[in-house]
């Protein structure tokens, strides 16, 4: 089945010429069908990319899906038009009385900040209750993992000498759950932060479980609440040039950045990046939908707490 999109959304076009199934609300609702009802909360500076980048990812599903985005009433995006954001974007506070089968939360590029310095951190907190009683399972990406992590159980974030960045081998550490089914014995997953949390602060706290992790880049995949919530370090929603563009653009700004790692062909920018992560990506998102999302949300939608 297709993601059921809102019409004129700019990821429609940018991804049939993918090949990637997706219809306007106009087509979708002909079809006789409950789908689940998944919302976003993009934090990103350049949504449109990021619009694109998960919906890639979801795309993949037997279900038919209906995405909504939210954003944060307290935070103006000053890299997406105000047009796009208008049309597409709901704050908050008109979706509180919402519920919704899945939510993904984003990244966010405040990572240097401590939480509670962040403008929109109460608004981000009010959010984080909410999902628990109007969600039924919650993807949290990169900053907004280690930010849920935090503000839910405590677990600090600690700043890196240098940023982890780059494509590196995880482990499944639970190679049975549902969420790695079809997963090989490693999976890449693309990372890019300066901040890091960590296995013994996550070990001591009970409700937690690392699910999957590196030797290099440390705990990758965090589950709570029997899979209610996932807390994702990294980026495997990355599309194969998105590090390839953060790494010039710093470049070209004279940041200290080093070439990301397991990346181009022998560490060679000039070069084509190698795309590994890929099928393990698609396959993390569609088991997630499958077995944490459709298979435990009620089909009354209003059912969820």
């Amino acid at each position: 089945m297709p993601l059921k999109l809102p019409d004129r959304l700019p990821a429609i076009d940018l991804l049939k010429d993918e090949n990637i199934f997706v219809i306007d609300t106009s087509r979708a609702t002909r079809q006789d069908i409950r789908p689940l009802k998944l919302v976003v909360l993009n934090l990103m500076p350049i949504k449109i990319t990021t619009e694109t980048d998960l919906i890639r990812v979801l795309s993949n599903s037997p279900l038919q899906l209906e995405v909504s985005f939210m954003k944060i009433k307290s935070h103006t995006s000053k890299n997406t038009p105000i047009e796009h954001m208008k049309a597409f974007y709901r704050d908050f506070e008109l979706m509180r009385n919402e519920k919704y089968d899945g939510m993904i939360i984003t990244g966010a590029p405040v990572e240097h900040l401590d939480f509670e310095d962040v403008t929109y951190w109460d608004e981000m907190t009010d959010i984080f209750t909410w999902a628990r009683t109007h969600v039924t399972s919650t993807l949290y990406i990169c900053w907004a993992a280690q930010a849920g992590l935090y503000y839910y159980y405590g677990i600090p974030k600690y700043p890196l000498e240098e940023k982890m960045f780059g494509i590196f081998p995880q482990k499944p550490l639970y190679p049975r759950m549902p969420i790695f089914r079809g997963f090989d014995d490693l999976f890449q997953m693309p990372h890019s932060r300066h901040t890091e949390v960590r296995r013994a602060d996550i070990e001591a706290c009970p409700d937690l479980t690392i699910i999957a992790e590196s030797e290099e880049s440390g705990v990758s995949v965090v589950m709570a609440r029997e899979g209610r919530e996932f807390f994702i370090t990294g980026h495997s929603e990355y599309s194969p040039r998105t590090l390839d563009t953060e790494y010039k653009r710093d470049l070209g700004k004279g940041l200290p950045i080093k070439v990301p790692r397991h990346y181009y062909p022998n560490d060679d920018p000039s070069q084509p990046p190698i795309v590994s992560w890929r099928a393990h990506a698609t396959l993390l998102f569609t088991n997630w939908l499958n077995y944490y999302v459709y298979q435990e949300t009620p089909y009354d939608i209003e059912a969820i707490h």
